[in-house]
């Protein structure tokens, strides 16, 4: 094999303590305190869509004073961002101090950037024919989100944004353990940002897949996804020992630009290829964070892609019943919850209203509880087929 691939499934990925901030919580004590205890964190708003009350993961907390800076990474995502970038200070300064010159890169996934302020710049630019004079459109490019981690921070390694919907941030965690392995990077700055805007409340519910009420995954009364927003970051170093990003699956199976492919073989083929790339096999996985967006057909072909990996041995859960569906976020917001479960040596429940569907493929709902965990996967699937699964595994140090 050449070399370069061996690195790729050989080269240790430590992921640091996770910086995170979501409807859950802006810190990792309260953040797990919640999804360990399954307390939804959903707001009722019609704020996006007036007359029409819908469930929201919404960040409560203050975010940072973005007033000073520059023009073009004023945005409610890059708030969320440097609130998380915050909470990563420990790790990055422990890092600089052992490697003063450390090249460090960022890869994000995001899929709303800065949409959020063009909204009503679009609404005025509609009124009057002319763009408001603060409207700067490098806000909503996609790039935005890592440039922005970079310039703040000051660092000239590769920064990059992917946006492959609802899997872009664990795609990103997949690309900064490549950047590792290749040698390109001493650290990866990894995961993804997306903030509320009337732009995805509304598309989702153009597709009729947003639900009036909190969400059901894997309930026969499922009804469909709520909206929500975060910012997780963590920070990827070559080296053994703590919690590792052991292996990433990724397919594409474009079946459907929104449907997923019924049979699961897409989700599976991107766990499967998580599990290959680590060595481990679908027996010793002790927990896996379920896409689970509590859509009729998202929910039936998971089921079915997981009984057909692991039967109904493995507890599974959604934790998109507790914030919300944070899109570009999911990805590496879900695997710091993994990361918390392995730490903690605790299951996240599967909250809904306790009804078993009978259609869908058996498999083990969690009920939460204290568990002895090893190997947690996270799974991320996207429109387009767009699947990506994580799996992480607690290491001796």
């Amino acid at each position: 094999m050449p070399e370069f691939l061996t690195a790729l499934t050989t080269q240790p990925c430590r992921l640091s303590s996770p910086a995170l901030l979501c409807s859950l919580g802006d810190n990792l004590a309260e953040v797990a305190q919640r999804l360990f205890s399954g307390e939804r964190s959903l707001q009722m708003t019609d704020e996006f869509t007036p007359g029409r009350p819908l469930p929201l993961g919404r960040v409560s907390r203050e975010l940072p004073d973005m007033q000073h800076w520059p023009a073009e990474h004023r945005s409610r995502n890059n708030q969320l961002l440097a609130a998380a970038l915050q909470q990563l200070q420990p790790a990055l300064q422990t890092l600089r101090a052992r490697q003063p010159q450390a090249r460090i890169g960022v890869v994000l996934g995001t899929s709303t950037s800065g949409i959020a302020e063009s909204e009503p710049a679009v609404a005025h630019f509609q009124r009057t024919g002319e763009w408001p004079a603060e409207f700067v459109y490098q806000r909503q490019e996609i790039g935005s989100p890592s440039a922005f981690v970079a310039a703040h921070l000051g660092l000239d390694g590769p920064a990059y944004t992917l946006s492959t919907a609802c899997s872009s941030s664990a795609r990103a965690l997949a690309s900064g353990r490549r950047l590792l392995a290749l040698g390109l990077c001493d650290a990866v700055i990894a995961g993804g940002a997306d903030s509320l805007c009337a732009l995805t409340v509304n598309g989702f519910a153009a597709l009729e897949a947003v639900s009036d009420q909190p969400c059901l995954p894997f309930s026969p009364n499922r009804r469909g996804i709520n909206i929500g927003e975060a910012a997780a970051l963590f920070l990827l170093t070559p080296e053994p020992g703590g919690i590792q990003l052991a292996g990433y699956g990724e397919s594409s199976d474009a079946h459907h630009i929104s449907a997923p492919l019924a049979d699961g073989s897409g989700a599976q083929a991107a766990m499967q290829a998580a599990l290959a790339m680590a060595g481990v096999s679908a027996g010793a996985v002790d927990y896996v964070n379920l896409h689970g967006t509590a859509t009729a057909q998202n929910d039936s072909m998971e089921a079915q892609a997981i009984h057909q990996l692991f039967g109904e041995r493995v507890p599974c859960s959604s934790t998109k019943a507790l914030t919300g569906h944070t899109l570009g976020a999911c990805g590496a917001l879900e695997a710091a919850f993994c990361w918390l479960a392995l730490r903690e040596g605790c299951l996240p429940p599967q909250v809904n209203d306790g009804e078993s569907d009978s259609s869908l493929a058996p498999i083990q709902l969690s009920a939460g509880g204290a568990a002895p965990l090893r190997h947690a996967l996270s799974n991320s699937f996207a429109f387009g087929g767009n699947n990506a699964a994580l799996l992480l595994e607690r290491c001796d140090d």
